[in-house]
């Protein structure tokens, strides 16, 4: 299975492509989609799209993992977010790519052991997890591999539900 995993952003969206079986999973690529603050916010968004679209077509992913919504302070970043989130959504069923969310609080209890770790201890977790050298820079894709990481973790058990579903049927 390979799964790519998003960190959205309107103006660094963070990705990273996790590949393997189960529990055993390595690292194939990641990094970021950057966009100028400046430019208008539709340009952001076409660039999100067109640089995912871009990692989709070289990776050819069984899954993409991407962080749910998260209620901000600042509704303005919110409504960015989900927009981001929208247009990485469609394109994901565009491609016919399965698509699982997670909150960025299961996504740290999945990688860290609690929800409420920071920046520096998820990009931790994610080297040893990965078996890297350093942790992933910038925060954004090593985020992005968490929530690969966190559809390893949970995919297993999504399926042993389905499969017991079925046989009670």
């Amino acid at each position: 299975m390979r799964v790519l995993g998003i960190d959205p952003g309107s103006e660094t969206l963070g990705w990273g492509v996790v590949e393997g079986i189960g529990l055993k999973y390595s690292l194939a690529d990641f990094g970021t989609v950057k966009s100028k603050p400046r430019e208008a916010f539709s340009k952001r968004l076409l660039k999100a799209y067109s640089g995912v679209e871009a990692i989709i077509d070289k990776f050819q992913p069984d899954v993409l993992s991407i962080e749910e919504a998260f209620y901000s302070v600042n509704v303005n970043v919110a409504m960015k977010l989900g927009q981001v989130r929208g247009v990485i959504l469609l394109l994901a069923e565009q491609k016919g790519i399965k698509i699982a969310e997670y909150s960025p609080r299961l996504i740290k209890q999945t990688v860290v052991g609690h929800g409420n770790a920071e920046k520096h201890q998820v990009g931790e977790m994610v080297r040893i997890l990965l078996k890297l050298k350093a942790v992933p820079a910038p925060h954004d894709a090593a985020d992005a591999l968490a929530t690969a990481i966190c559809h390893f973790h949970h995919a297993g058990m999504q399926d042993r539900i389905a499969k017991s579903t079925n046989k009670t049927r």
